[in-house]
């Protein structure tokens, strides 16, 4: 309350009540016994009263706990927070750093806040389902191994086991990627896990890995490997125009007879392109893999018994 007071100004017991999720009551009482402490915070009554601090005052008690100092990295970043359970956390960072600045400083870090937000997933890409992303953050906390049963789509589809290291977890572009391995790591999507347990084992963890270092590396490899997996789609000028706010740029051939285009693009997902491509309906053609190929077929069969026949025509 009193850092609440300190950083917002004049704010009422209600205000107060919600932040803290407390009663009213409570704030009374709690205002009551800073004042019985030292504290110079007054009452304004009225319509736009509320409690405030004298001014000039400063609390110095702004210690941050240890998972507080631990989630100062997702600070500007409230959704990935609290899918990794530290929303709490990043909040009263928040909080106790801002009272911690001078006053200039509170307010150019306020102006800030006010007129720059980062939203980190792409236009019209639905977010994840991360059931058990908790769960490997918990076995990335605590250094232990985790198994998973894991939903890989290359060169087959099917359900594998895998035990894992954690190394770390990775949000691009609004998906978490968990990096993993004793050894040589590698990548798990993590709305692919469809079961997860921590278990006893200690992880191991290779000296000095860089988590930041190795994921940079690990794109620029992916994206020029030839033998990563990747899919061929016709697509038509149309087409061609939005397909990069969906799959980013891509490598394009020139016209061919109809003036369509041929663009090559990296699968690491079968129903997340096949999703992404939907939305050019008809104005792309995949043409290989197979795989995503049946899986565009099944779907568009499946979408048109949707519709009867007499409702077409």
């Amino acid at each position: 309350m009193l850092l609440l007071l300190q950083n917002r100004g004049r704010t009422s017991a209600a205000q107060l009540a919600a932040e803290l999720g407390v009663s009213a009551r409570t704030v009374y009482r709690d205002v009551e016994a800073l004042a019985a402490a030292g504290v110079p915070v007054y009452a304004e009554h009225g319509p736009t009263g509320g409690y405030s601090l004298l001014d000039g005052y400063r609390t110095r008690l702004t210690g941050l706990t240890a998972d507080e100092a631990g989630s100062l990295f997702l600070t500007g970043l409230p959704r990935p927070a609290a899918e990794l359970g530290l929303g709490a956390q990043v909040a009263a960072a928040e909080l106790k750093l801002t009272a911690a600045l001078p006053t200039p400083y509170q307010e150019a870090a306020g102006r800030i806040r006010e007129r720059f937000h980062l939203d980190a997933p792409g236009w019209y890409r639905r977010r994840d389902d991360v059931p058990h992303l908790l769960t490997v953050a918990d076995a990335l906390w605590r250094d232990r191994v985790v198994e998973v049963r894991y939903r890989r789509w290359s060169p087959s589809p099917k359900v594998v086991s895998r035990r894992l290291h954690p190394l770390g977890l990775v949000l691009k572009a609004g998906v978490w990627y968990l990096v993993a391995g004793s050894g040589s790591p590698r990548t798990y999507r993590v709305s692919s896990i469809v079961e997860a347990t921590v278990l006893d084992d200690g992880a191991t963890r290779p000296p000095g890995f860089d988590l930041a270092g190795w994921w940079q590396r690990h794109v620029e490899e992916y994206e020029r490997a030839a033998t990563a997996p990747t899919a061929v789609v016709r697509v038509s000028p149309d087409a061609l125009r939005v397909l990069p706010e969906i799959f980013g740029d891509r490598p394009v051939t020139p016209p061919d007879g109809d003036g369509w285009h041929r663009v090559t693009i990296p699968l690491d997902n079968v129903a997340h392109m096949a999703a992404g491509l939907l939305r050019l309906g008809a104005e792309a053609q995949v043409v290989a893999p197979p795989e995503l190929v049946e899986h565009m077929v099944a779907t568009i069969e499946a979408m048109a018994r949707l519709y009867p026949r007499s409702a077409r025509d």
